[in-house]
C-alpha cells in the first residue's frame, strides 16, 4: 500500500459525527492520530486503553492476549463514554482497537452519528514502531494475536480506511479531507 492510499467506502451523506472511533491493531498509531484529529476538530479525545481494568492491563503486560469475556466490560465502558457525548450534544474522538465486527457492532450499532476510521498498516512496519515505543503495556509479542483477531471493516460499516505510512499530520489531513469529500460533517 502506498502512502497515498486511502478509500472511503461510503459516499452517501452522513450526519454530523458526534464521535469518531479511530481503530486498528496495537501500534498502528491510534492514540497519536486520534489525539491530533481531536485537536483539529476541537473536541475531546479519549483512549480506549484508559477504560481497561487493572486485570486486563496486567494480563496484556504479561503477554497474555485478552479473551472476549475480558473485553465485554471494557467495551461497555467505552460505549457509555460514547453515549454520554451524544446525550450531551458534545463531540469526541476515541482511539480503540475495535478489532472484531462484533465489538464495532457494540460500539457503533445503530448510532449513525458515530464514524469509523481504520488505520491500516503492514505488520512489519507496526512491529518496528512498537519496538521503538516505551512504557506501554502491550508488548510486541502480542502483535500477531492482534492481526489474527482483526476483522477489517466492511463496506457496510462505511469506514474511512487510511494507510499508516504517511506522517501523522498527513494522515489526519487525509481523514478530514475524506470526511469533507463524502459530505460528512466532521464533529466539533
Amino acid at each position: 500500500m502506498s502512502g497515498n492510499d486511502m478509500s472511503m467506502t461510503d459516499t452517501k451523506r452522513q450526519p454530523r459525527a458526534s464521535v469518531v472511533i479511530v481503530m486498528g491493531v496495537s501500534g498502528c498509531g491510534k492514540s497519536t492520530i486520534g489525539s491530533l484529529l481531536a485537536a483539529r476538530l476541537q473536541c475531546e479525545f479519549a483512549d480506549a486503553d484508559w477504560f481497561h481494568s487493572g486485570a486486563n492491563v496486567e494480563k496484556m503486560h504479561s503477554g497474555i492476549p485478552l479473551l472476549d469475556e475480558d473485553r465485554w466490560p471494557w467495551l461497555r465502558a467505552i460505549t457509555q463514554w460514547i453515549d454520554e457525548k451524544r446525550r450531551a450534544g458534545a463531540h469526541g474522538v476515541i482511539a480503540c482497537s475495535a478489532l472484531k465486527r462484533r465489538y464495532r457492532d457494540v460500539l457503533i450499532g445503530e448510532r449513525g452519528d458515530v464514524r469509523l476510521v481504520y488505520l491500516k498498516g503492514d505488520e512489519a512496519l507496526i512491529a518496528r514502531r512498537m519496538a521503538a515505543r516505551h512504557e506501554h503495556f502491550m508488548p510486541t509479542s502480542l502483535l500477531r494475536s492482534q492481526f489474527d483477531a482483526l476483522e477489517e471493516p466492511g463496506p457496510d460499516e462505511a469506514p474511512i480506511t487510511v494507510s499508516i505510512e504517511p506522517r501523522p499530520s498527513e494522515i489526519v489531513s487525509k481523514i478530514l479531507s475524506t470526511m469533507s469529500m463524502a459530505k460528512t460533517k466532521p464533529c466539533g
